[in-house]
């Protein structure tokens, strides 16, 4: 981004599907990140219980905090209920939305159009607004009804970018795993990491 760029909002909305620490790490990145002014993050009531199983962190209340292990001056936090946020309006400037993790209810709203809460607003408004739409669906195996609203919400505009991570990278646990999975995420908006692996060919894997 230039340096004389104003700094980007994004959307980030977690919902109840397994793998909820990938939509920790995206929002550890995104509040490290300079280029990155505002986040609007919007978890779901079925986010919070996912959150108290896998990571230990339990109810609304600064959670924010409780995610990063700090506070955060850029991050700003809203029920799935307020309808009349910002983010649910075209007219509020946005460079994208990411939905990490994405469950198939989640996708079934966003294909449908059905716009009944904020992450799905948020989404409809990406999609007529033409701004990037990230799903990382977590849900394994798919049945008709996943691939065919997955198909949906990609005529729509959306990148389908399933929660698969990479193993040629060899990560060492699973936060260098989310880690980097979340740095290629990023990528996909416009904004590259630092210590992001690239695969070289002539190098094999491992290398970088």
């Amino acid at each position: 981004m230039p340096s004389d760029a104003q700094p980007l909002n994004l959307t980030v909305a977690l919902t109840g599907a397994s793998g909820i620490i990938f939509g920790q790490m995206l929002l550890r990145a995104l509040e490290a990140d300079a280029r990155v002014g505002r986040i609007h993050f919007v978890p779901s009531e079925n986010s919070l219980r996912v959150l108290a199983e896998e990571l230990g962190i339990s109810g609304r209340t600064g959670l924010v905090e409780k995610l990063l292990d700090a506070p955060s001056a850029k991050i700003v936090q809203h029920s799935e209920n307020d309808i009349g946020a910002a983010i649910a309006s075209g007219s509020y400037p946005s460079a994208g939305m990411i939905v990490l993790p994405c469950s198939m209810g989640t996708l079934a709203g966003i294909a449908s159009g059905m716009a009944g809460n904020l992450i799905e607003r948020a989404a409809d408004v990406c999609l007529k607004e033409r701004r990037p739409l990230i799903l990382c669906l977590r849900e394994t195996p798919f049945n008709k009804i996943h691939i065919r609203n997955m198909g949906l919400a990609a005529d729509a505009g959306a990148t389908i970018f399933p929660v698969i991570p990479a193993f040629y990278n060899r990560p060492v646990d699973s936060n260098e795993m989310a880690r980097q999975f979340v740095m290629r995420v990023l990528a996909h908006v416009g904004l590259p990491q630092p210590g992001a692996y690239v695969w070289k060919a002539d190098d094999g894997p491992g290398a970088g």
